[in-house]
């Protein structure tokens, strides 16, 4: 249940903060935008099953691999697109906490 809270705060607490205490002046739509990092889970339906609450993401699925994370990290250098960027390292983040509470609760 930890590993559940964890995870989803990162993803939908976590960009709603940063929005609202670090971009004042376009709070809600810096917060939308950094909530869509979600969106890189369309990827899930690659794989079988869709949803599998034991398997790690990171490096699993393609908008989840090393190669898509240097895409991600490298799209903080251009400043018109640093927010998704950002947006998309927060869902890595998330997906990498979890990946390690998950490591942790199978010991």
């Amino acid at each position: 249940m930890l590993r559940f809270f964890v995870h989803y705060g990162i993803h939908f607490i976590v960009p709603v903060l940063i929005g609202f205490y670090f971009f004042k002046e376009h709070r809600l739509r810096i917060s939308l935008i950094l909530l869509s990092g979600i969106l890189i889970d369309v990827d899930h339906f690659l794989a079988t099953p869709t949803f599998d609450t034991n398997r790690c993401s990171i490096d699993f699925h393609p908008l989840h691999s090393y190669w898509a994370i240097a895409v991600y990290v490298s799209l903080l250098s251009f400043r018109k697109m640093r927010i998704v960027g950002i947006a998309l390292l927060i869902h890595i983040l998330a997906d990498t906490v979890d990946c390690g509470m998950l490591i942790l609760q199978s010991k």
